[in-house]
């Protein structure tokens, strides 16, 4: 019984170890009238992820980007394991041709294996602070994902060996990860080629995931 609770810890590390992620711009090279941002990206977070998003890019003092996605973990079944996202970044600070920008999203994501079905809500927030020109940019990376509340649903193959087990949803917030990294690109008229790399801590500063690096590529089409 024990193993089998230790791989259920394990099981829900993988399900919060997602970085914070927000879609990756080249701010110099976004105009005002370019108002849909689409994005297509792919890349390692704890195992072959791959996503969509989309931005919309509003038109206010302040530059803000309001954003929703989803991710997929590579797997045998397509929507076992996804995360879906909703909220936004905004550039708010400039000195020239550098920007610190910050974002904030909610999230939900499922995780589902044979022993447990995995639901969660949580929320992520980041900073970035880079230097930007119209063609290219370079930035240094810092976020924050936290699991808030996560339903578990074991399966029959658990309860058989433990069958006292609760379903339901557990609270309070059940872990979070840090990541820092760097991003850059290269942008043409209407796109950018992105990428982001980096390291995942556990919020206590003490373990990460087994692999605790991420990298991805992305790409951006901006659309009026």
């Amino acid at each position: 019984m024990k193993a089998i609770i230790a791989l259920i810890v394990f099981l829900l590390s993988l399900l919060t170890s997602h970085i914070s992620q927000a879609q990756t711009i080249n701010w110099e090279s976004l105009h005002e009238d370019q108002k849909h941002i689409l994005n297509v990206n792919a890349g390692w977070d704890y195992s072959f992820v791959y996503g969509l998003s989309y931005g919309y890019h509003l038109k206010t003092k302040i530059p803000i980007i309001l954003e929703s996605s989803i991710s997929f973990a590579s797997g045998e079944v397509i929507f076992d394991d996804f995360k879906t996202k909703i909220g936004g970044q905004l550039n708010l600070y400039q000195i020239e041709n550098f920007r610190f920008n910050v974002s904030f999203h909610g999230i939900y994501r499922r995780y589902g294996n044979p022993l447990v079905t995995l639901q969660n809500f949580g929320a992520d927030a980041g900073i970035v602070i880079g230097l930007y020109k119209p063609k290219w940019f370079i930035a240094g990376e810092f976020g924050f994902d936290k699991a808030i509340v996560t339903h578990f649903k074991h399966s029959h193959i658990y309860k058989e060996v433990y069958p006292d087990v609760k379903n339901g949803w557990y609270e309070p917030a059940t872990g979070g990860n840090f990541n820092f990294g760097i991003q850059g690109g290269y942008s043409f008229t209407r796109s950018d080629i992105t990428l982001r790399a980096g390291k995942v801590m556990s919020e206590d500063f003490k373990s990460t995931p087994l692999i605790p690096f991420y990298v991805q590529l992305g790409y951006n089409y901006k659309l009026d």
